[in-house]
């Protein structure tokens, strides 16, 4: 992997479905850890909402504004797959970009419908879904949804697996600041992966 080619999609994560979410607080505090990691390594990242009218903005919590330009935008849907045609616009006139990084909600419905669509695009992006970085109202339905992706060609990842993919060498400039980070967040780190990925 590479950060320069490689685009985080953040999908729906909407304050709105803080109670309804099995773990929405951990799969928050995985989007802040990935995104503190984009910052650091040059990771673009777009976002998604479901129907922003009715269910409202992104969650306040998730750290955005930190990005800078990096935020390439927040688009609204009613589509369950992210892949708007405006968000296929911004993918698909990037050609830089070989992997795309899914996190959000919910895992069985709008995660899996937007890997899917992925997979079968022509373009043959490697596709990386947080284990650690996905939710869903009923928390059963999280590993069948896993089960599925991987199946049809996803690679199921955990945050912290994903960003030293994408470091690749402590030799790295990078390589300090990227430490520090997982340095800050182990025990968050601990406490989310036992409860999101103990449930697998």
């Amino acid at each position: 992997m590479d950060p320069s080619s490689t685009l985080i999609l953040l999908c729906d994560l909407q304050e709105r479905f803080r109670p309804a979410i099995s773990g929405f607080d951990h799969v928050v505090a995985t989007t802040n850890k990935v995104l503190k990691i984009a910052k650091v390594l040059g990771c673009e990242v777009l976002v998604t909402t479901q129907k922003t009218k009715a269910l409202g903005p992104t969650d306040p919590a998730i750290a955005l504004e930190s990005l800078g330009p990096l935020h390439i935008g927040t688009f609204d849907k009613t589509l369950f797959s992210m892949l708007t045609p405006e968000v296929l616009s911004q993918i698909t006139t990037r050609p830089h970009i070989k992997n795309i990084v899914l996190i959000g909600i919910e895992s069985h419905i709008c995660i899996l419908q937007t890997a899917l669509s992925l997979l079968v695009h022509p373009k043959k992006y490697a596709v990386y879904v947080l284990a650690d970085g996905v939710s869903s109202c009923n928390p059963a339905e999280v590993p069948i949804a896993l089960a599925q992706m991987r199946a049809s060609g996803a690679i199921v990842v955990s945050s912290e697996s994903l960003g030293y993919q994408l470091v690749r060498d402590a030799a790295i400039p990078e390589f300090k600041a990227f430490g520090n980070i997982i340095k800050e967040e182990k025990e968050t780190t601990s406490k989310t992966v036992d409860t999101l990925l103990g449930r697998l």
